[in-house]
């Protein structure tokens, strides 16, 4: 079988042995019955500009509509109830049945990252000491979808975004974040499980561009009267922009590590890690931008040191992409009427440049 190719690098993911998933009917693994791969990836060019806000969706999916495909490609799950359980930049998550959660995306550029993470994530979960979502169900382009798409186990749990525990509150949770990054970032996990996934295609661990790249969000925020400009905030950037990335090996990490992606348990202790489409070879500072910012003090004290030794070249990359993600964030949710959000990421831009 060969594997397709993902976020045009030339690098390949290699798919799971069958069996890991229930396939549609009529295909029993990731070939197609003449051997072709049933997840080609998308690149006709989209039509006309990008939608805007840029979380905008270029094709949104209803509940009625997943329903409508589920049941076309798994008719196992046909008559399951389903109904909507998140949205995303990316995608939209449904629960099905009570015990699934399906991912649809909703922009093409997701789709690399929803193909990633059906060949990456049943290799990594097995690895990790969090819960992670595993593909069960998965399904490729058809004419009533164009994108694939996949379900797994639910894993409950609320957004950490949504929670806000108290910051005095946060030391336990830190730790168990720590402890999962250090899990994640051992080395051996990339000989393991890292073929084919991209070296790091956001530049992300850049601090240079990301500064250069939070300031207009930056801007925003302030024209919406969302965030009052911080000297210290724009100091820091403005030293950030001569910052060199770290020149550590890259490890495998999650990508996307923020407030909404963190879920959060009854007794307030983390109950999973979710959406993995950014996963990719990267330094461990793409991932480490969380520790700063959610979390601050004796908090942060905890994170680290159940996670171990952290350069002062990966500090400084951690913080400008905390920086970065906060105020994307934030003004994600003050142009979408999110409060929780809001309020949450507007604290991570003051996290990410608090000492120590």
């Amino acid at each position: 079988m060969v594997p397709p190719t993902v976020g045009g690098t030339g690098r390949s993911v290699s798919f799971p042995p069958p069996g890991r998933y229930t396939w549609p009917e009529g295909q029993d693994s990731a070939s197609g019955p003449s051997g072709e791969i049933a997840f080609p990836l998308v690149t006709t060019p989209a039509d006309g500009p990008p939608p805007s806000p840029e979380w905008a969706p270029e094709r949104e999916v209803t509940a009625a509509t997943a329903a409508a495909l589920i049941a076309d490609r798994f008719p196992g799950l046909r008559g399951a109830a389903v109904e909507r359980l998140a949205t995303g930049w990316d995608n939209t998550v449904f629960r099905v049945g009570g015990e699934w959660a399906f991912r649809f995306p909703r922009r093409r550029i997701a789709v690399p990252g929803v193909e990633r993470e059906i060949a990456a994530l049943p290799v990594l979960a097995p690895r990790l000491p969090l819960p992670v979502p595993v593909p069960r169900y998965a399904a490729g382009p058809s004419a009533g979808f164009p994108w694939p798409f996949w379900g797994g186990r639910l894993i409950e749990g609320r957004e950490f975004a949504d929670v806000r525990p108290p910051d005095a509150e946060r030391g336990a949770l830190a730790a168990g974040i720590g402890g999962f990054l250090r899990a994640l970032h051992d080395p051996a996990l990339v000989r393991e499980a890292g073929e084919g996934l991209p070296l790091d295609p956001m530049r992300r661990a850049d601090p240079a561009l990301r500064a250069e790249r939070t300031l207009p969000r930056l801007d925003a925020l302030a024209a919406l009267g969302a965030w009052d400009r911080d000297p210290a905030v724009e100091a820091f950037l403005a030293a950030a922009r001569d910052r060199r990335p770290p020149d550590g090996e890259p490890v495998i990490v999650h990508g996307d590590l923020h407030v909404r992606h963190l879920l959060l348990g009854p007794d307030g202790r983390a109950a999973g890690i979710i959406d993995w489409g950014d996963v990719c070879l990267a330094d461990p500072a793409v991932d480490l931008s969380l520790a700063y910012a959610g979390f601050g003090g004796d908090a942060r004290a905890a994170f680290l040191a159940a996670y171990g030794p952290v350069s002062p070249d990966q500090e400084a990359a951690a913080r400008t992409l905390a920086l970065n993600l906060s105020a994307t964030l934030a003004e994600y949710a003050a142009s979408t009427g999110r409060d929780a959000l809001l309020a949450e990421s507007l604290a991570g831009i003051a996290r990410a440049v608090a000492r120590p």
